[in-house]
């Protein structure tokens, strides 16, 4: 097992507790609830649903405006002061792409004009790898039986419309830890999630839970070595970008998501656990070897959804940003999300990322008073 951290912020990461999370009044919080919402009274700001930003105008080595489709009509949008890029870690490298700001034989070969060489721009995609594992439970006592029951459902959904108490004022994750797959490393490379339900497939709704009891746990792989790339694989701004991860491409990260594997075993073998857990459905009681593991993992493994790197800041030559977001070699032109990071945090990236936001404002501000 591992030592009970009733705060995973506090300073000291490693151990099991309950999980943070951005809610209010037993309902999650989104930013845009929380940002948004409060400042859409203000006159300077405009929101435009529908809308998808195209291309970056750049004139006389400046960042001057955007284009962008809004149902399907062109449009071009002229700043008197920054353009301000939160594309997220896919969208952002894809519009600097589509402005001519990337590695020059990708935008060449796609037939955009290189205003600037810039080989870092959709290089260094980073994220969390995860495998589940999934356990059938004893008792009738998972999300699984409310899912599968007509009246347990409606039950739940009229006790939190009513009194926002029950099951569904969860995000299905009560608790969860942080260890380390080797004793030697100096802190958590793994992260533990705990799931009252399982499922067995995914379908355009989302998961199908299991027709009984069951329960999972992640185990979530936090310094992967892996890095990637997002690339244009067309011209066309609304075509998706090619996104590879290169997953599990050093012996580092297969063996510490089979430690991990190995580890959510553990746990459901202590005292506390062992007496709700009926069998292993994912990937199964029989997996037993590293090389049975390799195989799980390959089988099993998919992205956590924590991307990030992908415009990173620094001060090496491949930085897209400086250290106050500025994509480097054009004025004007700032980006604020996930992709400025320089690698993954051992963590989920909800907070950071609106931390990065906040800062950004900051930034803005202060040099805007400056000038």
């Amino acid at each position: 097992g591992l030592p009970r951290n009733d705060d995973f912020n506090d300073g000291e990461q490693e151990g099991a507790g309950p999980f943070q999370s951005t809610t209010n009044r037993k309902r999650r919080w989104s930013t845009a609830r929380a940002y948004l919402h409060e400042a859409r009274r203000r006159p300077n700001l405009a929101v435009r649903t529908n809308a998808h930003a195209t291309r970056v105008v750049i004139e006389n080595g400046r960042a001057s405006g955007v284009e962008f489709l809004c149902n399907g009509v062109p449009h071009v949008a002229k700043a008197r002061g920054e353009i301000v890029v939160c594309g997220g870690v896919y969208g952002s490298p894809q519009l600097l792409q589509l402005s001519g700001l990337g590695a020059a034989e990708n935008l060449q070969q796609h037939g955009i004009p290189v205003v600037r060489d810039m080989p870092g721009v959709g290089a260094d995609l980073q994220d969390h790898f995860y495998v589940r594992l999934a356990f059938r439970c004893t008792k009738p006592i998972t999300m699984n039986d409310i899912a599968n029951n007509p009246v347990r459902k409606l039950a739940a959904g009229l006790q939190y419309v009513l009194f926002k108490a029950g099951p569904l004022t969860s995000n299905g994750i009560c608790a969860g830890g942080f260890a380390r797959s080797d004793p030697r490393l100096d802190r958590p490379d793994l992260q533990f999630n705990f799931s009252v339900w399982s499922f067995a497939e995914r379908n355009r709704i989302g998961a199908v839970p299991h027709p009984f009891p069951g329960f999972t746990i992640s185990a979530v792989h936090l310094r992967p070595d892996a890095r990637g790339t997002v690339r244009l694989k067309s011209p066309d701004p609304l075509a998706a970008p090619s996104i590879r991860f290169n997953f599990l491409k050093t012996r580092y990260d297969i063996d510490a998501v089979t430690a991990g594997m190995r580890l959510a075993r553990k746990f459901t073998r202590q005292p506390a656990l062992a007496p709700y857990v009926a069998d292993e459905l994912v990937p199964g009681a029989a997996i037993e070897s590293d090389s049975d593991f390799e195989a799980a993992i390959r089988r099993h493994g998919i992205s956590n959804l924590h991307p990030v790197g992908t415009c990173h800041m620094g001060v090496d030559d491949r930085a897209v940003c400086d250290p106050r977001l500025r994509v480097n070699g054009i004025p004007g032109l700032r980006v604020a999300d996930a992709s400025i990071m320089p690698s993954v945090p051992a963590g989920n990236t909800n907070a950071p990322s609106i931390m990065i936001g906040e800062k950004a404002a900051d930034m803005i501000l202060e040099d805007a008073r400056a000038a």
